[in-house]
């Protein structure tokens, strides 16, 4: 009883922390405000206290989050960017995790250099989410934030990767090679993405299967979808590949193969609205649980170092700045590196990186914030050695992480809305051209489509129709998609079109009314009631895409 009454209180917290965001009279992120609201609930004297279980909480929120964003992630475009979201979710990664390793291991001299990379491994994956979450959607130049997502999606395998080595190696399980832990590397990056690959197209063609024997049923559709990211993550991790890439690829996998797209009106409808519903929940429950935790991590550390004579408490907090600040400076350097590298082999390859800005650079080095990943990476690092002993320094291991997560955020709350003042992300008449342009060669192609219907129903043996009733329609429905092509840069055709589109939501929300007043009479069932409305939020959801 008392897990249910924990998950209420969360899903009510994560739903009133969108409220509460504009009832502050200063502007603050979502992620952070979350985070607050956890901390709270943690303190003594509300005293709600969660077991965090790293790998439960990667299990359950991980996977469909991941797979939501690759879902959305455009192949073509990640495909293009490869190269570079394979040098910063790939390259820079490696060099994050020796490079930070060995300054924590300077920095630290009691920490010992294997403790001290698995910091580093912890650290190095970057966090989409907490970034849309901090400046917002649509705020990020394109050619920056398709990168930035493409390296979000794939650095969390890569860094936890490193972890898993980093931890074997302390554990005394495993002796560290370059080339062991290359295969190793390859094998687990590889397999992940051929099982997401692999479980997701013999999954699709099962739903097919599925859907033609169910009728149709939106409802069990979207629960066979919603258990995919789960499914894929679970066989992913049992085969020991990364069940993290499996997920990325499951998602776009899905993205691609059409199941979506041929999918019946009601399941797509209903299975938009509930992803988005997940997606809100799952990320405020991560941020919510990142802030249940910090009381506590700061008790314990607080605690640990009072007792440890070889540190003094405030140099944790020193040691948080200095780290966040040597990540910060290794991936400008990175970024600054890549761009000039770019611009010296530009006959041969040309990489995005050419076209950055130092503005551009500084953007992208203050968006890599730290999230989820993080925290879930520190907190599975295992309390006890083979032999029994205590890990090292375990206690500022969680601290130092959890700092760099919680300034990271803050240094981009504050820095990153300074550094996109005045960028002009999207050129709004640009978009509404395309959008005319396609919307008018769309017309045409329906222009033919129902000349077609026309020919065959008046030529038609069974169906019983008067020709001239064919005729009427079809120039009826012939003539509003002509003036859409001739109109296509008229701003009298455009604002008859608006017009049109208000009057008849005018009209639908009219019927809606007397449908609820007829049902009021008792002149119609609640079943009749019902099917009318679910034809006009169809029509509605129509009508309301264009406003």
């Amino acid at each position: 009883m008392e897990i249910f009454f924990t998950i209420l209180i969360l899903i009510l917290v994560v739903s009133i922390s969108g409220v509460m965001i504009r009832i502050f009279p200063f502007q603050m992120p979502l992620p952070l405000m979350q985070i607050l609201l956890g901390a709270v609930l943690a303190w003594p004297r509300f005293g709600l206290h969660i077991d965090f279980n790293p790998e439960l909480f990667l299990l359950l929120f991980i996977p469909p989050l991941l797979f939501s964003d690759g879902w959305k992630t455009p192949m073509r475009e990640f495909l293009r960017h490869g190269g570079e979201i394979v040098i910063l979710a790939l390259v820079l990664v490696i060099i994050t995790v020796v490079g930070i390793g060995y300054l924590i291991h300077w920095i630290m001299p009691e920490m010992p250099l294997v403790a001290a990379l698995a910091l580093a491994a912890v650290l190095s994956p970057t966090d989409a989410v907490a970034l849309s979450g901090i400046v917002g959607e649509g705020r990020i130049p394109k050619k920056l934030m398709d990168i930035l997502q493409g390296e979000a999606l794939m650095n969390d395998a890569s860094g936890l990767v490193s972890l898993k080595f980093a931890i074997s190696v302390a554990m005394g399980t495993m002796i560290f090679s370059i080339g062991g832990a290359s295969i190793e590397f390859i094998k687990v990056s590889v397999g992940g993405l051929l099982a997401g690959i692999i479980i997701t197209w013999w999954y699709s063609k099962s739903l097919r299967f599925i859907t033609h024997w169910s009728g149709g049923d939106s409802a069990t559709q979207t629960i066979l979808l919603l258990l995919l990211p789960f499914a894929v993550y679970l066989v992913a991790e049992h085969i020991g590949v990364s069940g993290i890439l499996s997920s990325v690829a499951s998602g776009m996998t899905i993205g691609q193969s059409g199941i979506i797209r041929n999918a019946p009106l009601n399941m797509r409808l209903r299975g938009n609205s509930v992803w988005a519903m997940l997606e809100f929940v799952f990320n405020g429950m991560v941020f919510i649980m990142l802030g249940l935790q910090l009381p506590d991590i700061l008790f314990t550390s607080m605690l640990e170092a009072s007792m440890d004579p070889t540190i003094k408490t405030w140099m944790l907090f020193i040691y948080v700045i200095l780290i966040y600040a040597a990540l910060m400076v290794l991936r400008f350097g990175w970024l600054w590196l890549m761009k000039h590298i770019s611009l010296y082999c530009a006959q041969k390859f040309t990489m995005v990186f050419s076209e950055y800005s130092t503005r551009e650079i500084l953007i992208a080095s203050f968006a890599g914030v730290r999230g989820a990943i993080t925290l879930a990476g520190v907190l599975s690092i295992p309390l006890f050695l083979k032999d029994g002993s205590m890990f090292p320094c375990r206690y500022q291991l969680v601290f130092i992480a959890t700092g760099v997560i919680v300034f990271s955020l803050l240094c981009g709350v504050f820095v990153l809305p300074w550094l996109l003042r005045g960028i002009v992300v999207s050129d709004k008449l640009l978009q509404r051209k395309e959008e005319r342009m396609a919307r008018s060669i769309a017309a045409e192609v329906a222009i033919e489509s129902v000349y077609k219907l026309e020919e065959r129903l008046v030529n038609s043996q069974e169906e019983n129709i008067d020709s001239q009733i064919v005729n009427e329609v079809s120039a009826r429905i012939i003539g509003n998609l002509r003036r859409r092509i001739n109109g296509n840069n008229d701003v009298h055709f455009m604002l008859i079109e608006e017009l049109e589109r208000r009057m008849r939501l005018s009209a639908l929300r009219a019927e809606r009314g007397e449908y609820y007043h007829l049902r009021a009479q008792q002149k119609i069932s609640n079943e009749t009631l019902v099917k009318l409305l679910r034809d006009l939020d169809f029509l509605e959801a129509l009508l309301v895409e264009y406003e």
